[in-house]
Parts: structure tokens; C-alpha cells; sequence
């Protein structure tokens, strides 16, 4: 009697630190969340209302500061739901939908990254064309086209994963990412892994290879520059972008661009948090609020309330 009181209290004790955790959890995960959607909204929002920023560099800005909004959106929230609710439950339909969204996102906003070094190639190696070249219809097409392409090539594959028979119903994982989920499959799938790698190399390591030729063009120009202002200031309006491009890259090159059998589940998972939730923090301060315009743009409407 007196051991099965033990075990009990045991169980008890270790129920209670469990969930104190998980409320630890929920509001330090909430705390981020409306931290990630209160940053973007508001680069969103002063990149659409102030004319000085109507360029093409802003335009690419915003719209990837909506990419985060929407990327981390299909993950969190279920996330927040499960740590408050005890839950670790989602539908087939949820799940569907949480999969999608999460790739879609995250695709447009590599495509992105490469339009917007390519921005960057054409302001500092032709600013005399600058305007002539990034013109309204260019910007608007690599953004449309940013989707268009990135909708194309996942839809195939994601309702390819979710007709396979699953034997399993417990993923290893906090949302549905595509190798737990291809894991549970009661079949083998070799040419499903083999469409889902080469979809990681073109969207990942396509757009870095743009990237990388965007830079190395930029940096001869840059070197060919004889002021050391001129130099200065010619560097900083890659910064933001090349410490984004370094984030983003490094963390989804390890999770995807690698054969399935490599890295344990626990190590991505880890890597998915750097992914989903550290980089959407970082990416509207690193890109705009520590911009020189952007703060002056602020600091412009905080003053007229």
C-alpha cells in the first residue's frame, strides 16, 4: 500500500513539473509569436505607406516580411494550442494543410531571396539602368512568378504524401515536415524521397547558386570602386540581405538537402526551431528596423501620432 502511495505521488510530482513546463513553454512560444507578427506588420505597413520606400528593394521586403507572417502562422498556433490544450492531436486535413502551407511559404520566400540579390546585382554593378531594368513589371512578375513556380512544383508531391498508408499515426515531430511524415508510410517510397530531394536542390541550392553569382559580380564591382565611402556604402545594402540569405539557408540545407537516411529526426527538430521561430524573430530586424530609411520612416509616423 505504502509503495503504491510512492508511485502515486511520483507520477503526480512528475505531472505537475510536466505541465509547468509546458505553460513555461506556451508563454515564452507566445511571447515570440506576437513578437514575429507585430515586427513584420509593421515593416509590411511602412514599406506600403511611406513613398521613399517604394523601391523595388522594399517591395521584395515586404513581401517576404508576409512570407514569415504566413510560415510561421501555419506552425505556431497549433503549437500554442497543443501546450495549452495538453493535446498532441491533428487532423489528416490539418495536417494537409499545415504541410502545404509550410512549404509554399518557405519556397516563395528562397525564390525571393534570389530576386532580391538579383535587385542588388543590378543596383550596384548598372545603376544607371537600375530604374530602366527593375521596373514595376519586373518586380511584380518575380513576385508573382515566385509563387506561381513554388505552387507548381510542391502540389504533385504533397497530395502524392498524404495517399500514401500511413501505419503509424504518432509523427516525430512538433508540425507536419515531410521526412517524419514519409517515415510513417507502411510502403517504400524511393522516388517520392528522390522528387522531394531534387525539389530541395533546385529551390535551395538553385537560389543560393544565384545568389553566390549575384555577390561575386557585386564584389568585383565593389572592388573596382576607388572611394572608401563609396565602398562603405556599396556593402551595406547587402548586409541585411546576405545575414538573412546565411540564416535561412544553412538551417533548411541541413534539414532537406541531404539523403533521408542521414541525421536523426531529433537534430532536425532542433534545426526546425532555429528555422520557424529564432529566423522570423531575427529576419524584420536584421533586414529593415536597423535600416537607416526605415527608422526615419518610423520615427516620421510615431511623430505625427
Amino acid at each position: 500500500m505504502e509503495n503504491r502511495t510512492m508511485v502515486k505521488n511520483f507520477i503526480l510530482v512528475g505531472f505537475i513539473a510536466g505541465r509547468k513546463l509546458q505553460i513555461f513553454m506556451f508563454v515564452v512560444l507566445l511571447v515570440i509569436y506576437i513578437s514575429i507578427i507585430i515586427g513584420n506588420i509593421v515593416i509590411v505597413t511602412i514599406s506600403i505607406v511611406d513613398r521613399g520606400l517604394h523601391v523595388p528593394m522594399y517591395y521584395f521586403i515586404w513581401n517576404i516580411s508576409l512570407l514569415e507572417i504566413g510560415f510561421t502562422t501555419s506552425v505556431i498556433p497549433k503549437v500554442l494550442f497543443n501546450l495549452a490544450s495538453g493535446e498532441n492531436t491533428i487532423s489528416v486535413i490539418g495536417c494537409f494543410v499545415q504541410f502545404f502551407l509550410y512549404f509554399i511559404f518557405g519556397m516563395t520566400e528562397f525564390l525571393l531571396l534570389a530576386a532580391m540579390s538579383f535587385d542588388r546585382y543590378v543596383a550596384i554593378c548598372y545603376p544607371l539602368s537600375y530604374s530602366t531594368i527593375m521596373s514595376n513589371g519586373l518586380c511584380s512578375l518575380l513576385v508573382l512568378g515566385s509563387w506561381g513556380l513554388s505552387f507548381a512544383l510542391l502540389i504533385g508531391p504533397a497530395i502524392v504524401v498524404f495517399r500514401l498508408p500511413f501505419c503509424n499515426q504518432n509523427i516525430n515531430h512538433f508540425f507536419c515536415d515531410s521526412t517524419p511524415l514519409i517515415k510513417l508510410s507502411c510502403t517504400e517510397t524511393p522516388v517520392l524521397d528522390l522528387v522531394n530531394f531534387s525539389i530541395a536542390v533546385f529551390s535551395l541550392l538553385g537560389t543560393l547558386i544565384i545568389t553566390v553569382l549575384s555577390y561575386a559580380n557585386i564584389i568585383s564591382t565593389i572592388l573596382h570602386i576607388s572611394s572608401a565611402s563609396g565602398k562603405q556604402k556599396a556593402f551595406s545594402t547587402c548586409t541585411s540581405h546576405l545575414i538573412v540569405v546565411f540564416i535561412s539557408y544553412g538551417s533548411c540545407i541541413f534539414m532537406y538537402v541531404k539523403p533521408t537516411h542521414m541525421g536523426g529526426l531529433d537534430i532536425s527538430k532542433g534545426v526546425a526551431i532555429l528555422n520557424t521561430v529564432v529566423s522570423p524573430l531575427l529576419t524584420p530586424f536584421i533586414f529593415s528596423l536597423r535600416n537607416r530609411q526605415v527608422q526615419e520612416a518610423l520615427q516620421k509616423y510615431f511623430s505625427m501620432c
